[in-house]
């Protein structure tokens, strides 16, 4: 009889089991879905291109980002960035994992004239490396002038590196620019400065590989080691000491003001007067002369003797009684 009770008790708890695994919960199935800029895993060097949006997509070894990067250009498509972390150890194992693919030449050649349609792209050979490592790129020119590149870089520590526990992760980072006023110089130079700002947990997914070591050469002699970057160090570097140059007085420059020259006024001709015409009348104080002109340039007449006799002083007035009679007027000129 216990035995019996004991089998009804165990098949109700499988019943209820059962009813309970599959009864439930409504699940929403995890996709793409928007994110704000911030928590981008990459972005881009500072001055831009600027991010539009964000679309993450979780995978089950890994999380996969697109960014929208601004777009100045009349060639079809979007300007955009995208990231993979690809590792092990997925958030969100439903939806299947990502391609663990390395980079091949075919594959990326087919995805440059895919991102950039109708536009013949070239891949460049020079070997290119940034912070990160290695990097490629294909460039091309569009009819209308618009410049393109389309990069891609892998980011994965070398096969020396592998151990059993760590660094088998590994970050793969595309970009596709189309802008009709920058060169392709300007274009590369996200390449060069974009940061990464995700990683992978754990040391077994790491992709940079090990920490790279000091120099050797630090402490040793006979290795220099010069304040200035870039080129020989032994020509960037002169011998000795050299002082610093000596001021150089500012100079004052101020405007000369130039006085424009005064045209000479020729001088006016003396105009000669014509000697008056007629008699003179003598000055008080002049002597009396007579009342003749003398034309110019004819010889001097003698001066008429005076008809009154000069006494000391003043001149002789004739009395009254000499005026009115001629024999009286006579008589006193006796």
């Amino acid at each position: 009889m216990r035995l019996l009770n004991l089998i009804s008790i165990v098949a109700v708890a499988g019943v209820m089991a059962g009813c309970s695994t599959t009864s439930g919960s409504v699940k929403q199935p995890s996709g793409p879905e928007a994110i704000a800029s911030e928590k981008a895993l990459v972005m881009p060097p500072p001055g831009g291109p600027s991010i539009v949006s964000v679309v993450e997509t979780k995978r089950g070894n890994g999380v996969e980002q697109t960014l929208s990067l601004f777009t100045s250009s009349s060639v079809p498509g979007q300007n955009f960035m995208k990231v993979q972390f690809l590792g092990a150890s997925g958030s969100n194992p439903d939806t299947g994992s990502a391609g663990y693919r390395m980079f091949s030449e075919t594959g990326m050649s087919r995805e440059a004239f895919a991102s950039v349609p109708g536009v013949a792209m070239a891949r460049n050979t020079t070997f290119l490396q940034n912070s990160y490592g290695p990097f490629s790129y294909a460039s091309g020119r569009s009819r209308g002038g618009d410049t393109c590149i389309y990069g891609w870089q892998q980011i994965r520590s070398s096969r020396a590196a592998h151990t059993q526990t760590r660094n088998f992760g590994m970050i793969q980072v595309r970009l596709r620019l189309c802008d009709a006023r920058a060169s392709e110089r300007q274009l590369l130079a996200v390449m060069y400065g974009y940061t990464i700002t995700g990683t992978l947990n754990g040391e077994i997914w790491n992709p940079y590989g090990d920490v790279r070591g000091a120099d050797p050469t630090l402490g040793q002699t006979g290795t220099p080691i010069y304040p200035d970057e870039g080129g020989d160090r032994q020509m960037s570097m002169p011998l000795g000491y050299e002082p610093a140059p000596q001021a150089v007085n500012r100079v004052t420059v101020r405007r000369a003001v130039v006085t424009r020259p005064q045209p000479a006024v020729a001088p006016q001709p003396v105009v000669q007067q014509a000697p008056p015409v007629g008699p003179r009348v003598p000055l008080p104080d002049a002597p009396q002369q007579s009342s003749q002109m003398v034309a110019p340039g004819s010889p001097a007449q003698p001066a008429a003797p005076a008809q009154q006799s000069a006494r000391a002083g003043g001149v002789a007035v004739p009395s009254p009684d000499c005026i009115g009679d001629a024999a009286m007027t006579a008589a006193c000129r006796r």
